[in-house]
């Protein structure tokens, strides 16, 4: 099996900690990736759900070797490759002058890549009829885990502590969708403008295609490197049914959002989630990534994990069949647009530790 087939597979079918030495200390309920756990793997490391239904029933488990005391990936009987984690960040440890600990603000996400969603309510949660179905954005909320609103000065404190203390590369910063018609694209705005003020770090920013298209050339103006709209769905049918608030934002705005974001943020340097699993079929999946592709915006595709808590937990995940179908259908089409993940200045696709697709490039 080789590692473009191993990564797939573990995300597609999880992990199971079998050996009670081994911790799993992942990430559970919140927005970003959840219910998984970053692990170095022949180099690369990947996020690996661990605390789905599907995880439980895995062919792949993490154990302690008696003799090397290294912890091995097992697929059944067989040992595969040791397993590697990264280290709990330095800056966990510290808080901000009134208490709150940096980790309640923002996260070490893979290795190098800092993310925190600035605010971690959305309007579309709390209602059944508008919520995502695959959202726990305020899980973490309701578990004390995190603050409903960071502020930009918390922001940049943390930033420049996870620099200085280790070697963050790049930084995430995603939101819930507030009641405002920029769709929280003001608010990113004054974040990365604090941030940037304080610490030199490439910044991706993340929210719904908002009212006004001007908001792309603050947000560059302020700091923002690259820019992430999401679509995680492209069937209409999908989009109502999984996301129904978010379908009253049209594919066709998304589009025109898409063309004007990549003429501010550059070609390549815009990007879009794809969760492969919701119910798109392949056809679908691989003529969006197409188009997007031409308009200069990178197609970030991602099995779709169900997370505890959610409308959608026991949702299946994608089989590992279907993404390698469309990894390598995807790649191809990135080769030969000349498009890369490590060309793209900071964000989810160049951490791409969600998805294999970079294995396809």
């Amino acid at each position: 099996m080789n590692k473009q087939q191993l990564i797939t597979e573990l995300q597609s079918k999880g992990l199971r900690w079998v050996d009670p030495n081994v911790g799993a200390s992942g990430r559970k309920g919140g927005a970003g990736p959840s219910d998984h756990k970053a692990v170095t793997i022949e180099g690369t490391t990947v996020m690996v759900p661990i605390y789905t239904d599907s995880a439980t029933r895995s062919p792949y488990t993490a154990a302690i070797d008696a003799v090397t005391d290294k912890v091995m990936l097992h697929h059944d009987e067989s040992e595969i490759a040791p397993l590697f984690f990264p280290k709990k960040p330095k800056f966990y440890d510290l808080s901000t002058a009134d208490g709150i600990p940096y980790w309640k603000i923002a996260l070490l996400h893979s290795q190098d890549v800092l993310a925190t969603t600035v605010l971690q309510t959305c309007k579309r949660y709390r209602d059944p009829a508008t919520a995502c179905q695959f959202c726990a954005i305020e899980q973490s909320l309701n578990s004390d885990r995190t603050i409903a609103r960071k502020t930009p000065s918390q922001l940049a404190e943390v930033t420049e502590a996870a620099v200085r203390l280790d070697g963050v590369k790049h930084l995430v910063m995603t939101t819930g969708t507030p009641h405002t018609s920029d769709r929280g694209a003001a608010y990113l705005t004054e974040c990365a403008k604090a941030i940037k003020a304080t610490v030199n770090i490439p910044i991706q920013a993340q929210c719904e295609p908002p009212d006004d298209f001007r908001w792309f050339e603050e947000m560059k103006a302020a700091g923002v490197d690259t820019l992430g709209m999401h679509l995680e769905a492209a069937d209409p049918v999908v989009r109502a049914k999984i996301m129904p608030g978010k379908a009253e934002v049209p594919m066709a705005y998304y589009f025109q959002a898409f063309e004007s974001a990549v003429k501010v943020f550059g070609w390549g340097q815009v990007s879009t989630y794809l969760l492969a699993g919701l119910g798109d079929s392949l056809e679908t999946l691989i003529e969006t990534c197409d188009r997007l592709i031409r308009l200069g915006v990178y197609p970030f595709v991602v099995p779709f994990v169900p997370i505890t808590g959610t409308p959608l937990a026991n949702h299946p995940a994608p089989n590992s069949e279907f993404m390698l179908t469309l990894y390598q259908s995807v790649g191809n089409l990135l080769q030969r647009s000349g498009m890369s993940s490590e060309e793209i200045k900071a964000g989810c696709a160049k951490c791409g530790a969600c998805s294999a697709l970079s294995l396809f490039e």
